[in-house]
């Protein structure tokens, strides 16, 4: 199944390629043609889903199509770090339809925020506490909002944030689509659904963990040597068959070609390859004329082949779901398979998802003897240890047992994910 189902804007769908998604989550395909419809939608779903293109998509078609003028779509999110992946999302997918996206949040000098609002803004992402700031100094006007996102509602109200939700629902009109997204269902939040959504739909998306049978380790590293470290991998690990993921068609097709240069067989599995050419390159991943299939999340859910020992994620997935999926591939039938993960900072707080679906602080490696330069991955993702994780994403796993190498050395005091106003 592609993006292309749901009819979206041309300009939309231009901005799905250029990101590289290529097949709708399960929240994607319950969620988009809902919200196309101009329904209220009341999304139970875990972090890591893809609940921001779920929203996000049929937002940017809905603008795309109509009048330009004034703030028409309002994003609420718990955390800065939230607000700025909701907002940098928005700039990739949006790329191609001159709308405009603003991020606002606290910690951070108001002058920026206030300066793109004067220059004007079709769609803000913020944080309540900021936001309402703005609102009492007359700097932002909601009368024009048509649609409504609460993204993580449960965790603004556990947050303390419900009585700034309450005001600002004050400033936006009372006609319009609201989308109410949280992963559980205390009183208080079912009770604000309640109040502001009008008939909605439900959409929901059931847990989901990864096979128990397979080990995880992350290797930190600059976004500029992976491909080296990739190598690196390959030579000094002893491998059967190896699945290796991409986020983009691009990168699948180049990385295929450099292993094939230094020696490896292999193969790329991507989305502008005709079904020939796709059902050549799995058939040969499955009869052993290719030890190493690269691969975009194309692959991930159809592919079935049995005595792949290692999944190695080049780029971290847009979601947990995806990262659950490729790692699927391994570990199958009872047998053991690892899962190693190639990580720049910038994948902080999807690292962060992963493990809340682990159930643990994945292993960090570093690989003896690999030249990273300027980098130093002992002091990358650094995090809470996995007993302070969720209690609803705790599992018994072999893995629950195993910590970061580098957290009880380099340990940093873990930031607050920014309760930011």
């Amino acid at each position: 199944m592609s993006f292309s189902r749901f009819s979206l804007h041309p300009h939309v769908v231009s901005g799905v390629d250029s990101v590289g998604y290529e097949s709708p989550t399960p929240i994607q395909e319950q969620a988009i043609p809902v919200v196309l419809a101009r329904r209220d939608v009341l999304g139970l779903a875990q972090t890591g889903t893809g609940k921001t293109a779920a929203f996000m998509l049929p937002i940017l078609d809905r603008l795309v199509r109509g009048p330009r003028g004034g703030v028409r779509a309002l994003i609420l999110a718990p955390t800065r770090e939230l607000a700025e992946q909701i907002h940098q999302a928005t700039l990739g997918f949006g790329r191609h339809t001159g709308l405009r996206s603003v991020a606002i949040y606290g910690g951070v000098s108001k002058k920026p925020q206030l300066d793109a609002l004067r220059r004007g803004a079709d769609i803000v992402i913020a944080c309540p506490g900021r936001l309402l700031d703005h609102l009492r100094e007359n700097a932002i006007d909601l009368s024009r909002v048509e649609v409504l996102v609460l993204d993580e509602a449960d965790r603004m109200c556990d947050m303390g944030f419900l009585p700034d939700i309450r005001q600002i629902l004050r400033h936006v009109p009372a006609k319009r689509q609201t989308l109410f997204f949280c992963a559980t269902m205390p009183a208080e939040i079912r009770q604000l659904a309640q109040n502001i959504l009008r008939d909605p739909e439900t959409v929901q998306v059931d847990p989901i963990a990864p096979a128990k049978t397979v080990s995880h380790a992350l290797y930190p590293v600059s976004e500029t040597q992976k491909t080296n470290l990739l190598l690196a991998l390959l030579k000094r690990t002893a491998t059967g068959r190896v699945l290796v993921f991409t986020r983009t068609k691009h990168r699948a097709r180049n990385l295929a070609l450099i292993l094939v240069k230094a020696g490896h067989r292999a193969a790329a599995l991507q989305g502008n390859m005709s079904q020939a050419q796709r059902q050549a390159a799995i058939d040969g991943f499955r009869g052993k004329r290719y030890d190493i299939l690269v691969a975009t999340d194309v692959a991930a859910r159809g592919i079935d082949v049995s005595g792949i020992t290692h999944v190695i994620n080049v780029d971290v997935p847009n979601t947990v779901e995806a990262y659950v999926h490729r790692i699927g591939r391994t570990g199958r039938a009872d047998h053991v398979g690892e899962a190693f993960t190639l990580a720049c900072p910038a994948d902080g707080l999807m690292v962060r998802d992963i493990e809340r679906a682990v159930g643990a602080t994945i292993e960090r490696r570093r690989l003896e003897g690999f030249d990273y330069g300027s980098f130093t991955p002992e002091t990358q993702f650094a995090v809470r240890a996995a007993t302070a994780l969720p209690r609803a994403f705790r599992q018994p796993s072999p893995q629950r047992k195993s910590a970061s190498l580098y957290v009880s050395r380099h340990r940093t005091a873990p930031a607050a994910h920014g309760a930011a106003r």
